[in-house]
């Protein structure tokens, strides 16, 4: 009977340990250089139907099904998608743009698992005519998945599928 309560508490204080040295947030992001000006880039970036032409999820899923909700475009706009098991079903919503600069938004997944992150767009003008393009993702791993980010890098899950998206989108806007 004590070994059973000595194992009990062993396993408690194994998970305790785990949750307080767990990663508590994530911030994945990828960049690439488009040579096109920043104002072409930023309106195309702006709109979330835009982004079926470049996402690398569509790849995933070509039949997923999509609903689009307010003006696209603008703070308010939602995208919902419901796909096969590689790219789950979700909604994006644009939560703030600051025109020329940045798109950012709230991505609320919902299977296979829920949770919530902050996206968002940044351009930044660079030299000849070009644009950086800066995609990324950030939020929160909260108890139990903070521990399961021990064993698993969010930025190896999710970075190639934006160096993919990035590249798309280049090909797009160069042609």
């Amino acid at each position: 009977m004590y070994m059973l309560l000595y194992i009990l508490m062993g396993i408690l204080v194994l998970v305790v340990f785990l949750a307080i040295i767990a990663p508590k947030n994530y911030n994945v992001y990828r960049t690439i250089e488009v040579a096109r000006p920043k104002a072409e880039v930023f309106e195309y970036l702006k709109y979330l139907k835009k982004q079926r032409e470049w996402s690398p999820w569509e790849k995933k899923d070509p039949d997923m099904d999509h609903k689009f909700t307010g003006t696209d475009g603008e703070v308010g706009a939602i995208s919902y998608w419901n796909g096969n098991k590689d790219v789950g079903e979700g909604e994006q919503e644009i939560t703030k743009i600051i025109e020329g600069e940045r798109i950012e938004g709230e991505l609320r997944f919902l299977k296979p698992f829920k949770s919530t992150s902050d996206c968002y767009f940044d351009v930044e003008e660079i030299s000849g005519g070009s644009t950086k393009v800066t995609w990324g993702f950030s939020g929160k791993n909260k108890f139990p998945m903070s521990i399961m980010m021990l064993f698993m890098n969010m930025d190896k899950m999710v970075g190639k599928d934006f160096e993919e998206g990035l590249e798309s989108l280049k090909s797009i806007l160069e042609n």
